[in-house]
């Protein structure tokens, strides 16, 4: 999941969050103010009553022309007196715990689900009387009910509009980013000199700007390092190699050269040509490593591609025993094309095939060529001497040969080279081996794309 979105969730969440808390203190002040203001109107009930009926007079009739006049009758209104007889009451049909807070404390409220009590105690010469009034509050209960339904429609409509505000803000707040990673993604080896244009101000975007141009710089002064020496390097390292194997080959045409001083002119020159070889092929690492303008890119066809690097391994394993399997080729002949460098892959395959022959004593090497998800896969197996499982991973390391291979001539940077130059056309190898029983390595090549 993108940044963008796991922030346009967040806001959602804290959003939602908020708006829960919200609402909760609203429905949580509405049921305070309903029930206190029901709870004063029955309370004016019971000072009503106790004065009209405890009291009567004059200003009792004015409060009971009042209350007949201005006073609502609640829904299920219910007013009780009730005398103290032998300084007990008759609570019959009331909450137990009502009467004795009311006995307590000489007035009381109290709630049983939507029954509403209020009363309290009045004392008149040596008589105590309850007051007691009950009612239901239905419009109260129909209020709170129809906020309710206000704040969850508000709420549900609230999370639409904080999730479209909060894509939009997060959309807005990556515009720089976005910006700076298409920017990143034009700059390849072939353009290392661009630099991204660094904002003003010292946020992160221009700390993160400026931290990309550094790395950029470092890059383009590698990258220029390894191409001089790739350039370089040939002419540099070549021209004293071979000065000194003609010159060996001339000590070697003498005639009156000892046994003992020719078996050393052979031993020189066959360890300078070895040394040549290394050579040729660490430029070849070097160069297949360098994604930059000295790449001749085309479109190659893998199942001609194989027959030549077949010739080529034969060249140098005259009694090799290969067997070409292309009975999984597809119909299409076009899915048989890649885009790469004819002669880099070429190389490649070739030194698949040559390790192949070369560790299996000429076995047969079976190679089949197949399409998979839109991939071009090149197996190549061999009934040779495997590779320990322990040394697996370590096979594509320069210079390193498997602890099985000491009888075999090599200089451990054919594998590298291979691998380099497969990554360098966007593929991959995959490997399954089994020491004395052989080795099968898989090249997984993407299919040209029509353009």
């Amino acid at each position: 999941m993108k940044i963008q979105s796991k922030i346009t969730l967040l806001f959602l969440a804290l959003s939602t969050g908020i708006l829960l808390l919200l609402n909760a203190f609203i429905l949580y002040f509405e049921y305070q103010f309903n029930y206190e203001d029901f709870f004063k109107r029955l309370e004016a009930r019971v000072n009503i009553n106790s004065q009209v009926r405890l009291f009567p007079g004059e200003e009792s009739r004015a409060y009971q022309e009042v209350r007949n006049r201005y006073l609502e009758k609640l829904d299920h209104e219910k007013e009780e007196l009730i005398k103290a007889s032998n300084g007990t009451f008759d609570t019959k049909g009331l909450p137990s715990a009502f009467v004795a807070e009311i006995l307590a404390k000489g007035r009381a409220r109290f709630k049983v689900k939507n029954k509403f009590f209020a009363g309290k105690v009045i004392v008149q010469g040596k008589d105590k009387y309850l007051v007691i009034v009950s009612a239901l509050n239905p419009y109260g209960l129909r209020e709170i009910g129809e906020l309710q339904k206000i704040l969850l429609i508000g709420f549900f409509g609230s999370l639409v509009i904080v999730y479209f505000v909060g894509k939009a803000f997060s959309y807005y707040t990556f515009t720089p980013i976005r910006k700076l990673t298409d920017k990143v993604k034009s700059i390849t080896s072939d353009n290392l000199h661009h630099r991204l244009d660094e904002p003003q101000g010292k946020d992160e975007v221009a700390e993160l700007t400026h931290t990309f141009n550094n790395m950029l710089n470092r890059l383009e002064t590698a990258f220029s390092t390894q191409n001089n020496f790739v350039s370089n390097a040939s002419h540099e390292l070549r021209t004293p190699l071979t000065i000194i194997n003609s010159e060996i080959e001339l000590a070697l045409n003498k005639a009156d050269l000892n046994a003992a001083q020719r078996q050393v002119l052979h031993t020189i020159n066959s360890e300078t040509d070895k040394l040549i070889q290394i050579l040729n092929s660490l430029l070849l690492l070097a160069q297949s490593g360098f994604d930059g303008k000295k790449q001749n890119w085309q479109s190659i066809r893998m199942d001609e591609l194989i027959w030549m690097s077949i010739e080529s391994a034969k060249k140098i394993h005259p009694d090799s025993n290969i067997q070409v399997d292309f009975s999984a080729l597809p119909d299409n002949e076009d899915m048989l094309h890649v885009s790469g460098n004819s002669n880099l892959l070429r190389l490649a395959v070739t030194n698949i095939i040559s390790n192949a022959c070369k560790y299996s004593h000429n076995e047969l090497v079976n190679i089949k060529l197949s399409v998979q998800n839109k991939r071009i896969v090149i197996s190549v197996t061999d009934q040779g001497i495997g590779i320990p499982s322990t040394e697996v991973q370590h096979i594509f390391e320069p210079f390193f040969r498997a602890s099985n291979t000491h009888d075999y001539e090599g200089h451990g940077v054919g594998l590298p080279l291979t691998l380099n130059i497969i990554r360098l056309h966007k593929g991959s190898i995959g490997i399954r081996t089994e020491v004395d029983s052989g080795t099968e390595l898989q090249v997984f090549l993407p299919i040209e794309t029509a353009s």
